[in-house]
């Protein structure tokens, strides 16, 4: 690739800078990385720079970190490196005076297989509801959230038991090898991008963004559901739910990781076996190999048990 197709690229998780390291690796001419502005984070309100931020540094890029993306001074500033193309992966929306000033337009990595499940928890959504694979594409960035023409995309298989953890890494080694192949598309003129409308089958499936209320798991489902419920926010944010104890005459907020799916018919109370906590769904148990209790560190299941008498414990859908 020649050092005069000049890109500007924006993110900020580590999924990002993966993809940035990338590109740098790949001989891409990264001119200018923009990124969210450092903030205080942490117990002790430290101030943390993103992981984009960090890996334009080790590049020696020039970094922007703007606190309103329409601001003129900005837009300015972001005119002075010239670019021929910008590359977005997991960023902010940007405004249309943004998206729209490199001659080659601005490209978008999202990781799913568009059309389907566009929004901000792609991975997450796909996982809980059960996929069996998922993907990466690349899109050329239009005013609509995820809904530019396609340019480019490539598939793996979501396993019965992996979290959203183990895909969210497969995804990010998948997209760096997108990204890069879909920027040399760009500068060669190998592009053929298709309309997103011409791929909608029936319902499309949205990957809304994640709340607290939306991690709290129904225990009155088939225990499939729960178990890729589970998963899906394994191990961030984490699905959760309120225990009660009986004995304390308390309830306690707990989070849960790890889970396995059994053909053991469900019964009304917890149980345990030799590998972690069994929990009653509509139909089977499921068990339950890691879990957090509200206040405390991540432990396995035994070693919650050997603290605590399960019986003391129960559902709070179960709390007469």
């Amino acid at each position: 690739m020649k050092k005069d197709f000049r890109i500007v690229f924006m993110g900020t998780p580590d999924f990002a800078s993966h993809i940035l390291k990338a590109l740098c690796d790949h001989g891409a001419n990264i001119v200018a990385v923009v990124t969210v502005a450092d903030k205080p984070a942490g117990r002790g309100q430290q101030i943390s720079e993103s992981a984009v931020k960090v890996e334009a540094l080790n590049q020696g890029i020039p970094i922007l970190q703007p606190i309103n993306l329409k601001d003129e001074a900005f837009r300015e500033e972001l005119a002075t490196f010239r670019a021929d193309l910008f590359v977005v992966v997991a960023f902010r929306m940007l405004p249309e005076s943004i998206w729209s000033m490199p001659r080659l337009g601005t490209i978008n990595l999202h990781a799913s297989l568009l059309p389907n499940y566009r929004g901000a928890a792609p991975i997450h959504r796909a996982v809980m509801n059960g996929e069996t694979e998922t993907g990466v594409s690349t899109f050329f960035i239009q005013k609509e959230m995820d809904t530019g023409k396609l340019i480019e995309q490539d598939k793996i298989t979501i396993g019965p038991n992996d979290t959203v953890g183990m895909v969210y890494a497969q995804l990010m080694e998948l997209g760096a090898k997108t990204t890069c192949s879909t920027v040399d598309k760009i500068y060669s003129g190998d592009i053929l991008a298709i309309d997103q409308n011409q791929l909608i089958e029936g319902h499309e499936k949205l990957a809304n963004k994640l709340f607290k209320p939306d991690c709290e798991i129904n225990w009155n489902q088939p225990v499939k559901n729960v178990h890729n419920f589970i998963r899906g926010l394994d191990p961030f944010p984490s699905a959760w739910y309120t225990l009660y104890n009986r004995v304390k005459n308390e309830s306690k907020s707990f989070k849960f990781f790890a889970s396995e799916q059994t053909s053991i018919p469900a019964a009304n109370e917890l149980r345990s076996n030799d590998r972690g906590i069994l929990f009653p769904c509509s139909d089977y148990y499921l068990l339950i190999q890691e879990i957090q209790p509200e206040g405390k560190r991540k432990m396995d299941a035994q070693s919650f048990l050997a603290g605590n008498s399960l019986a003391d414990w129960q559902l709070m859908s179960e709390k007469n």
